[in-house]
């Protein structure tokens, strides 16, 4: 995971002291000195062991399995992104997420220093572990009431492009109007919420279609405004994006930050 989100990195923990935050190019000052290197071979063991074996209440697993985590920081870079997915993960794992969580990390970000606050009370010992799993707690609370209603707008969304697909074919003289059953524009729009950003390459793998029958789909959504074509600095287009279901979640997000202020 933490090898995708950093590709130019190699596999693999780190094998140098890292720190978080702070000024200077030394740890001396860090906001957080993580364990030493040598330690986290056998902290990450641990930390896995206790996400796949232990059972109990999911929002307190994943609570504590972050946590534990962002202390260790075990990679070079990309130990927030990592750790924030982990989160999902034992989510996912325990049944308490079957289709989709707002990402909590728009929660996080809407108040860094409760955030932060919270960590640091995990790390200062085991009376103080109750601060960070509340916190944390009403952070998952909130995304899930974000995802509930976002789901709610998407679907609003899928109809009304669907119904603007329908008069664009109309106004243009296309029949049928309404595309048959199992046409590839239907495919691409049932996943547009899945799948926001798409190429000619991405809709005829998915789809097991020719890639001009994913040209001509995505052509003709562009033209009714559905999709936008994004193009490179030779005019090229490289990818179609649904930007109304983008600015929903982008909305969410800013939502949240907003709810702070």
């Amino acid at each position: 995971m933490q090898h995708s989100i950093e590709p130019r990195l190699d596999y693999g923990l780190r094998e140098v002291q890292n720190w978080v935050s702070g000024p200077g190019n030394s740890p001396l000052r860090a906001d957080f000195v993580p364990p030493p290197a040598a330690e986290v071979t056998r902290l990450v063991a641990n930390l896995a062991e206790f996400i796949s074996n232990t059972e109990g209440n999911p929002v307190i697993r994943a609570a504590i399995a972050h946590a534990q985590f962002e202390t260790i920081h075990p990679f070079i870079d990309g130990n927030g992104r990592t750790g924030r997915a982990l989160v999902h993960t034992v989510l996912k794992r325990s049944d308490a997420v079957r289709t989709v969580l707002v990402p909590i990390s728009t929660v996080f970000a809407s108040d860094t220093d409760a955030y932060i606050g919270g960590l640091t009370a995990y790390r200062r010992g085991p009376e103080d572990l109750d601060q960070w799993i509340l916190s944390f707690a009403e952070a998952i609370e909130q995304a899930a009431a974000s995802a509930v209603l976002l789901a709610e707008d998407i679907e609003a969304l899928d109809q009304t492009i669907r119904a603007d697909l329908v008069e664009h074919r109309r106004t243009i003289g296309k029949s049928p109007a309404q595309p048959r059953s199992g046409a590839v524009i239907l495919k691409i729009l049932d996943r547009l919420a899945r799948e926001p950003v798409l190429t000619i390459e991405s809709v005829s793998a998915e789809h097991g279609v020719t890639r001009a029958a994913a040209h001509r789909a995505l052509g003709e959504l562009a033209e009714a405004g559905i999709l936008r074509k994004t193009k490179n600095h030779k005019g090229k287009i490289i990818c179609h994006s649904a930007d109304q279901h983008l600015a929903y979640v982008e909305l969410t997000e800013a939502s949240h930050r907003g709810q702070k202020s």
